[in-house]
């Protein structure tokens, strides 16, 4: 009777591992995939980051077009300038969150750097991923970097800018809107809102800072992550 009582013991032990294991197996993928991210952006201030304005700006300060408020980056963008990464990185998925404020000075643009690499000028060596309203996804190539791209979607007047996939992917002005930006290798792979809007290979280089554009408009940025691969 008591060997009875052992086994049946044993068994209800494990039955009860079995269910705490597939319990913690259905909670776990999601915790872990968060602990992933790592925050570039804290919400409080521009820590990790520096800032580079055009020197042909007189009197311009960083302050003057960077402020963080309600964990929002706010850009001005009256001059051109950025803020870019302290650090370098390869390999990863960056997201971020931006919508159009309500300033406009020069038109609606601006963009996001990756693979950024050399000395702060206007502009540096690197691959943008558009942001300019209306044109969302867009490849720039600057300062002689280089990513092969489906050639049928070169813009016919500029050989190093290239046009989306798919149009209707930005939200209206003022909502937010999100960026997945993965860099794997020496692809590039840009979706917006949920959907592929441009992809490139062969990207020359391939590792560097990570750049956000001061370039004609308000514009705010949050949520800003990063994920090894």
């Amino acid at each position: 009777m008591s060997l009875q009582r052992t086994v049946l013991s044993a068994l209800v032990s494990v039955v009860v591992f079995a269910a705490l294991v597939a319990v913690l197996g259905q909670r776990h993928p999601g915790v872990a995939d968060e602990e992933k991210w790592i925050p570039l952006f804290n919400g409080k201030d521009l820590s990790g980051w520096d800032t580079f304005i055009d020197p042909r700006a007189e009197g311009v300060k960083p302050e003057d077009i960077w402020s963080v408020k309600d964990g929002v980056i706010i850009c001005q963008g009256q001059v051109n300038g950025y803020l870019i990464t302290q650090k370098e990185y390869d390999n990863y998925v960056l997201k971020l969150q931006w919508r159009w404020g309500e300033k406009i000075h020069r038109g609606r643009n601006s963009g996001v750097f990756v693979h950024v690499v050399g000395p702060n000028r206007i502009w540096p060596k690197g691959i943008e991923a558009q942001l300019m309203s209306g044109h969302a996804g867009d490849f720039w190539l600057v300062g002689g970097a280089t990513l092969k791209i489906d050639p049928r979607r070169r813009d016919p007047r500029i050989s190093r800018h290239y046009f989306r996939i798919k149009d209707g992917v930005e939200k209206p002005i003022g909502h937010w809107n999100q960026y997945e930006i993965i860099c794997k290798g020496d692809t590039i792979r840009l979706i917006i809102n949920g959907q592929l809007v441009n992809e490139g290979t062969d990207a020359d280089p391939c590792r560097g800072k990570i750049l956000l554009q001061s370039e004609g408009a308000e514009i705010h940025f949050r949520d800003i992550k990063l994920k090894k691969l």
